[in-house]
């Protein structure tokens, strides 16, 4: 029986917009939260421990919303994580303590996970496997436009001037809900209805074990994770290391955009760079140069010279995550692909707890500078991992890899053999 014609690019299209609307809101809410916690009296652990309850409700979530996934649509996620990304927003910039901003800051985290699970999985269903790089390096340009213009409106919006930041804080805070609610007017015709059909409802459950003994699944993780935690703690304490070395939240916003912008570069680059210089060693490189830059943050450096090192770290930090879905998708079983993103996503949820409390203990002793070295440690072991995961793949016996095996929900083109490198030679 001939396959079903896949959808077309519109698709695509659409949720790039809406994931740039909806990670835009959270990518302003981040830094205004860190802001209003400041105006409430928080210090460098409070804040840390703010920026990980954004992590903690998504940690418990995601397998069982993978799950739900795998045997049904994907396209349904897309609104509520919208919904709660709006109502996390709106009701932190209305809340009065620290402990309801840290509550509405893991609903926010919810909504996203809802989002990304949903259109993760949208994605991998609806690509050929000789697209899927190509198309997950576009989606991911979604989050990176979000994440370019959402900081720039923030640090205008926020200002610490005659005790106002409290106020502007709050105001940041409802705008970025206004923000995440733009995203419903691309969220039509999404998903193709015949990607999400019987054959994945009647699949038993692959447990979980399984999927994380899945060579190129585990090491796909911990780079995703060591990639994302650096992308977060920049978001969430380079507000504090500005209050610390007097500067403006303006010019906070347009450093956090600078690296969005260079991520974005990255992505519109990355087939050639592939094509030039390989997965493994354009993984490698990258993440080791990320962990030099990330650790030279704490370097009481001006701010021109602060500038040039997130530009540079941004291109550095955008290889990983792209090319981790790839990886995990195309490694996992057919019937747990949904799973296995989102086991993923616990990876980086876990980074995303752990890591902002870490670098809260480590600020409150060693200073506001001292997380970033922990983070750059955090990136030259991801890239020793993705060396040794990339030396492990040799001999694969089946070197079409899941993609190409029967019931892939998205098969190349008829008379078309897909090339594909080994699972695990990419990672984030």
């Amino acid at each position: 029986m001939p396959p079903e014609p896949g959808p077309g690019r519109g698709w695509l299209l659409r949720l790039v917009i809406a994931f740039a609307f909806a990670q835009g809101a959270v990518s302003m809410a981040r830094p205004a939260v860190s802001y209003r916690a400041l105006s409430l009296g928080a210090d460098e652990r409070a804040i840390g421990v703010i920026a990980g309850v954004y992590a903690l409700l998504p940690l418990f979530a995601a397998v069982p919303l993978g799950r739900r996934t795998d045997h049904g649509r994907c396209a349904p996620l897309l609104p509520v994580g919208v919904l709660l990304i709006g109502g996390g927003c709106a009701l932190g910039g209305t809340s009065g303590s620290l402990a309801a901003l840290a509550a509405w800051s893991g609903v926010m985290g919810l909504g996203h996970l809802c989002f990304v699970i949903g259109a993760q999985s949208l994605v991998a269903r609806q690509s050929a496997p000789a697209e899927q790089d190509r198309n997950f390096g576009h989606f991911t340009i979604g989050a990176s436009l979000g994440q370019l213009v959402g900081p720039i409106v923030a640090g205008h919006l926020i200002s610490g001037r005659d005790g106002a930041m409290a106020r502007t804080s709050a105001l940041a805070l409802l705008v970025s809900a206004v923000v995440a609610a733009v995203s419903f007017t691309a969220l039509w015709r999404i998903e193709h209805r015949g990607a999400s059909g019987a054959p994945r409802r009647a699949a038993g459950k692959v447990p979980v074990g399984s999927i994380l003994r899945t060579r190129g699944v585990p090491a796909g993780i911990f780079i995703s994770l060591a990639v994302l935690s650096a992308t977060d703690i920049l978001t969430a304490y380079l507000p504090v290391v500005g209050e610390h070395r007097g500067i403006a939240p303006a010019t906070v916003g347009l450093l956090l955009s600078l690296r969005a912008a260079a991520t974005i570069a990255c992505r519109l680059v990355m087939t050639p760079m592939l094509r030039l210089v390989g997965r493994t060693a354009l993984l490698t490189t990258t993440c080791l140069l990320g962990g030099l830059l990330c650790a030279g943050i704490a370097l009481p450096v001006p701010v021109r010279g602060l500038a040039v090192m997130l530009a540079v770290l941004g291109f550095c930090l955008g290889v990983g995550q792209p090319l981790s879905m790839t990886t995990v998708v195309r490694a996992a079983p057919a019937a747990a692909r949904s799973t296995a993103l989102a086991l993923r996503l616990t990876g980086n949820r876990l980074g995303q707890v752990a890591a902002p409390a870490s670098a809260g203990l480590i600020a409150g002793v060693a200073g506001t500078a001292a997380p970033f070295v922990m983070l750059g440690a955090l990136l030259i072991g991801a890239a020793g991992l993705g060396l040794r995961g990339d030396r492990s793949a040799t001999g694969d016996p089946d070197p079409a890899g899941p993609a190409s095996r029967a019931g892939d929900p998205a098969p190349a083109a008829p008379g078309h053999r897909a090339e594909r490198p080994p699972a695990n030679r990419n990672h984030a």
